[in-house]
């Protein structure tokens, strides 16, 4: 029953909604009591008690988005402008059938809603959905929406100036209408949803604090859940809330009887305390950087993400029932996780370092023993690219974290000790082996050596001379007696000028900058004559620098065109698409052949294993007794068709063989782009219908010859059969139309005119593309060049990381030109097994130096030019249990890899490949 004192306002907003529109007098069944709340102005809010309704509707699924995740989208926004609906859901209209189930029940008469009324249960769904779908294309670029509540945010105030009009005429088409009073527009810091956002970061809205400030002792389980509601709501901002927080969520439960003690009374002033003085924190910025400090105690768990050295929020739990019997490494693991499963939408695809002052977590992944709860974990950490660092202490002490942070000792280091050991002109540096900036080295600096080698330099003592004489050389001479270029120190030539450009490119400190960033770093300190040329000739001839670095020129070697075919299927391009799933019919890979001239293709299904004889004999059936005999092919260096079998088969055929160059795919581009829409055809297939990929593969071949190809504006199958093929697709045009001898013959004999001309065109136009993003690049014989590899290990390696390999081996020998950019190299006898014959594209010219030690045999690579590491021994066992299978793994060392590079890897395929590491029983 509303109060005597609250009537006269029912009254007056009653007959407010009546005029506008809102409300009707209702004959309905239904019929909800009537209750007031106070708004953010501090008028009073008409509100309906709809939950007897709420309790039979259908819920609305529809996703209300997390206020955390709202924020993120901030990151460098530092112009906010935010905007509130007038009566925001009274601005949706209610269907007709469903107006009656609105009524609710006044002293004043019976009523129901025609538009959508505040207490419904899908009514902030349904709201929501709307204002994501009037501003969808802004949403997360510049427009934050929560039921009414419209952020807009810009990085200036010109972009603001553009958004803003944006959602305003957005909201004049949709015709929703703001409030103006409770608008609020070009703020640099606003409050929105309980929070002050800002250019800094967010932190809490001190409105909404205050009502924790004065909030009295609670004295019932009601109160203590409404206390911990408010303050929950802030729980970001609150390091080791749950801890803190523990003794008065103990009393919500249902078995312990209320008893406010002491330590309740210090946990609800630490709370008050805590959320009173929060701090701002920072909004993810995108950019990768982050850390997290995770610790565990017998009573929660907690932990803290930071990003560049700043906090963007505190997470905490209490420990579940079962947890509690948790050994300590498992309680400290599971600080790990739960930090990882809460943030997961900041560290996915981020590289993150996470601290923890458990020192067995550290060989987490190498440990053998592991229970079933561990391996369950480890499945989730291996989706993160993460590094686990043993912090001594509670890292969960942020302070105290970030007080170890390897900067701190060098951050907190007296200036005066540093002011010191400049005017000394002594160098502080660091030894590898030991933390950053830890346990500081001096050394004496090279200046004492530079002033002496300048004194016995003829000619800086030559501009010195003509500088005393009053000429302006830019030479002055420094009070520690050095000659210096402005600020910069004269370095004489000889020696000194290489061991500084030494120093500066391949110590310990620099690691091989390039040319420009090197003379950029030296030119600040150091000068002489012609410094930027003698800095880039050093760099240039660096050794490793030229096997390491990646080319940043257009690719060399103009593009060379095959010659277009006379006529169909005589010459033909092949290829394999291997590593398919295994399906019942024993197939897991497809032989793919393409007509250069049609581009009509056949896909051939086979086992991977079968001798060449069998696919010889498919390659008889399926190809020559279709198509004939072909003039010639081209493929690439697949050992099936250089084996001497395949070769003597179509020597006897009369057949050319054309293998493309060593490990330039580029070749054979049409089988290689014919592969690519292969195989988004079959995982289509494989969505749409289901089943083995081999079931549908005849499909596949049918749909592909079938499909217009743009380089002969016609389907493949036109090409070849002088007409479209049949379908339910064009099913009456092809049936009636009928060609018959004469008309046949002049037709296909035009239509091979036809593509003949398209292709040359096609041709014409991909090499004046291509040829505009290359270079052209000669080698004479006799010359040295270094030959480029696959920095990557083999294949069968499964789940590691890639192995820090350089990108070239050499230099070699240039024996002769071959075509036109092609060129044969003398390869010593480590790399018998590999095609001699490389594509310019694959060479980089050696820019010799008397310093360099060429040594060929450091490096071995096999005949997939990929850097070539075996096996030396299996160091233990494990079985990985799948739902109905178990897949038996060993954990192999591998040579040039260090102890912890180990890796599991499946022992049935070891056992294939390597079956020395496995000898049999007796011997």
């Amino acid at each position: 029953m509303i109060h005597s004192c609250w009537k006269l306002r029912l009254n007056k907003q009653i007959k407010e909604l009546l005029s506008k529109g809102f409300i009707q007098p209702s004959a309905s069944p239904w019929g909800a009591p009537v209750l007031f709340v106070k708004k953010k102005d501090s008028t009073l809010r008409l509100v309906i008690d709809y939950r007897a309704l709420n309790e039979v509707t259908i819920k609305n699924k529809y996703p209300l988005p997390r206020i955390d995740q709202l924020f993120d989208q901030l990151g460098e926004a530092r112009v906010f402008s935010k905007i509130d609906l007038r009566s925001g859901y009274h601005q949706v209209k209610v269907k007709k059938e469903d107006i009656p189930k609105t009524a609710f029940r006044t002293r004043y008469g019976h009523y129901e809603f025609l538009v959508m009324p505040f207490g419904l249960t899908n009514a902030p769904a349904i709201f929501m959905d709307l204002m994501n779908r009037i501003f969808y294309q802004y949403l997360d670029n510049f427009v934050i929406v929560f039921n009414d509540d419209i952020l807009v945010y810009s990085k200036s105030e010109e972009e603001h100036e553009k958004h803003l009009r944006i959602v305003l005429q957005t909201l004049r088409e949709e015709q929703l209408y703001a409030k103006l009073s409770k608008c609020e527009f070009w703020l640099d810091q606003i409050p929105f949803l309980g929070h002050i956002v800002s250019g800094e970061g967010i932190s809490v809205d001190p409105k909404k604090v205050e009502a924790v400030k004065s909030w009295p002792t609670p004295k019932s389980v009601a109160e203590i859940r409404s206390f911990l509601g408010l303050a929950g709501y802030y729980r970001r901002f609150v390091e080791n809330f749950s801890r803190i927080a523990e003794p008065l969520t103990r009393l919500t439960r249902k078995e312990e009887k209320f008893n406010w003690t002491e330590k309740c009374q210090a946990a609800f002033d630490e709370l008050k305390k805590r959320l009173i003085t929060a701090p701002i924190l920072a909004l993810p910025s995108g950019s990768g950087g982050y850390e997290i400090y995770s610790d565990a105690s017998g009573k929660g768990l907690g932990c803290v993400l930071m990003q560049h050295g700043r906090v963007i929020a505190y997470a905490s739990r209490q420990l579940k029932t079962h947890e509690r019997n948790y050994p300590t490494h498992d309680l400290e693991l599971a600080a790990v996780v739960f930090a990882l499963k809460l943030w997961r939408h900041y560290l996915y695809r981020e590289r993150i370092k996470i601290y923890t002052d458990h020192k067995s977590l550290k060989y987490v992944f190498t440990q053998k023993e592991i229970n079933m709860r561990q391996r369950r974990w480890l499945e989730l950490l291996k989706d993160f690219d993460m590094e686990l660092t043993y912090h001594p202490g509670k890292a969960n002490k942020v302070a105290d974290a970030l007080s170890r942070r390897p900067e701190a000792f060098f951050m907190n280091t007296p200036k005066e000790i540093l002011e010191d050991l400049r005017k000394m002109e002594i160098e502080v540096i660091r030894p590898l082996t030991e933390g950053m900036w830890q346990n500081l080295q001096v050394q004496s600096s090279l200046i004492d050596r530079i002033k002496e080698a300048q004194q016995n330099d003829s000619k800086l003592q030559k501009i010195w001379k003509q500088t005393e004489e009053g000429l302006q050389t830019g030479i002055r001479k420094h009070p520690d007696g050095s000659l210096r270029f402005g600020d910069r120190l004269c370095v004489p030539s000889g020696d000194l000028r290489t061991e500084v450009m030494s120093e500066a490119h391949n110590s310990q400190y620099s690691i091989h900058p390039g040319s420009t960033k090197m003379y950029k770093d030296l030119r600040q300190t150091f000068w002489w004559h012609g410094m930027k040329r003698e800095v880039a000739r050093f760099v240039s001839r660096c050794l490793v620098c030229q096997q390491v670095k990646v080319e940043h020129q257009r690719t060399a070697g103009l593009l060379q065109p095959l010659p277009i075919p006379e006529w169909k299927w005589e010459h033909l391009t092949m290829d394999f698409v291997t590593g398919l799933p295994r399906t019942q019919r024993g197939n897991n890979a497809i032989w793919v052949i393409v007509d250069r001239l049609t581009k009509s293709a056949r896909f051939l299904p086979f086992r991977v294993g079968q001798s060449t004889e069998v696919l010889a004999e498919m390659y008889m059936r399926q190809i020559v007794r279709q198509h004939g005999v072909p003039v010639s092919i081209v493929s690439d260096r697949d050992t099936r068709f250089t084996s001497h079998f395949w070769k003597s088969l179509q020597e006897s055929l009369g057949t050319k063989l054309k293998f493309s160059s060593a490990y330039h795919p580029q070749t054979d581009g049409q089988s290689e782009r014919t592969i690519q829409t292969l195989e988004d055809m079959l995982r289509a297939c494989t969505l749409d219908f289901g089943g083995a990929w081999d079931d549908h593969l005849h499909l596949v071949e049918f749909s592909y010859n079938n499909s217009y190809h743009d380089s002969i504006k016609m389907a493949p199958f036109e090409t070849l059969y002088g007409r479209k093929c049949r379908s339910p697709v064009c099913w009456t045009d092809v049936g009636e139309r009928q060609l018959l001898g004469p008309e046949l013959v002049t037709q296909t004999v035009d239509i091979i005119k036809a593509i003949r001309s398209h292709l040359q065109a096609a041709q014409d136009r991909q090499k004046m593309w291509a040829d505009k993003h290359r270079r052209i690049l000669e080698f004479q014989p006799g010359e040295h060049v270094f030959l480029k590899i696959s920095p990557t290990k083999g294949t069968i390696r499964f789940g590691t990381r890639g192995k820090l390999s350089p990108r070239y081996i050499g230099p070699f020998d240039i024996l002769e030109k071959v075509g036109n950019v092609s060129y044969r190299l003398a390869l010593p006898p480590a790399l018998e097994g590999v095609h001699n014959v490389f594509h310019v594209s694959q060479l980089r010219r050696y820019v010799p130096d008397t310093s360099h030690i060429l040594d060929h045999s450091e490096i071995t690579i096999g005949p997939t030019l990929r850097i070539e590491q075996r096996p030396v021994g299996i160091l233990d066992r494990r079985d990985k249990i799948l739902r109905n299978r178990v897949i038996p793994l060993v954990r192999v060392a591998w040579s040039r890899d260090s102890p912890g590079d180990s890796t599991w890897e499946k022992e049935e395929d070891m056992r294939k490949q390597y079956p020395y590491l496995f000898p049999k029983t007796g011997q």
